[in-house]
């Protein structure tokens, strides 16, 4: 077991690496940073399963490889895949709950292309691939339970939100949509064929309110992290700032045709680990 444990280490710390937030991680005391590690390399596994070609029951296959990891993960059963979890495990006692519900909001991208979901299921969605990984990591952070969860569903929205409007064409590049009906067919778009949709000259009735929703959750998981001792929110309050620079980014550009790719502001981002990382 040792040896799958250290080999799965490795993997995570490769993975991590590649990551935007590799340094948000890596400043992190060692069994903190190694957990978050994990957590990122689970979820990359996850979401490569459902991103890369294959055909879909391929797909449906692997996660549920996974599933049955976690499940054996927590009885006490052959981890498989999730060998690197179960030091992490030990020490931060995270749900199960939370890494199944991050497995089913991806086999929620393998079931059918999303395409203009209505407004409860893009939360759902959203609250299973970004909010789940917010709650394994608030453990990690070491946050009181109430205040944990909370940061973990909004900031963990504010993410997937920002994500979700940065990248229209993109995801409609492979016949996704992330657009809400209720916000389509308020500006009169009754077709949500993804490659329309990304076509249209101007978005901006469409996602503007998206964008309205973001800053909420924004502000609110900020005034959560404004109460919180430093050592909590370092990694978490890193992410909000390299985000909040993408979102105002978005909302200065618009969305209307062209619309120039927006990428994490490294200046931004390396500010945000000096002034949270170290001090």
């Amino acid at each position: 077991m040792s040896a799958t444990i250290d080999e799965a280490a490795d993997v995570a710390r490769e993975r991590a690496r590649k990551s935007s937030f590799y340094r948000a991680m890596a400043i992190l005391p060692r069994d903190k940073r190694d957990a978050m590690f994990e957590i990122y390399s689970f979820c990359r596994a996850v979401d490569d399963i459902a991103d890369e070609g294959g055909d879909k029951e391929t797909k449906k296959a692997g996660l549920e490889a996974w599933r049955c990891a976690i499940e054996a993960l927590y009885s006490g059963g052959h981890a498989g895949l999730a060998a690197g979890l179960v030091m992490p495990l030990r020490e931060f006692g995270f749900a199960r709950e939370d890494f199944l519900a991050v497995i089913d909001g991806m086999e929620m991208d393998v079931d059918s292309d999303i395409v203009a979901p209505d407004a409860a299921t893009l939360d759902l969605y959203c609250d299973r691939v970004a909010s789940a990984v917010g709650r394994l990591s608030v453990r990690v952070f070491g946050m009181p339970e109430d205040d944990g969860v909370a940061l973990a569903h909004h900031l963990g929205r504010a993410l997937q939100l920002t994500n979700i409007l940065r990248d229209i064409d993109e995801d409609a590049s492979i016949g996704r949509l992330y657009l809400p009906r209720e916000n389509l067919a308020a500006a009169g778009v009754m077709d949500p064929t993804p490659e329309k949709v990304a076509a249209m000259g101007d978005l901006d009735a469409v996602c503007l309110p998206l964008l309205a929703q973001a800053k909420d959750h924004f502000e609110k998981a900020d005034a959560i992290m404004a109460e919180r001792p430093r050592d909590e929110i370092r990694a978490p309050k890193i992410m909000s700032l390299a985000y909040g620079a993408i979102w105002r980014k978005l909302a200065a550009r618009g969305f209307a045709k062209p619309r120039e790719t927006i990428k994490t502001p490294k200046l931004t981002l390396i500010g945000a680990i000096l002034r949270y990382g170290f001090f």
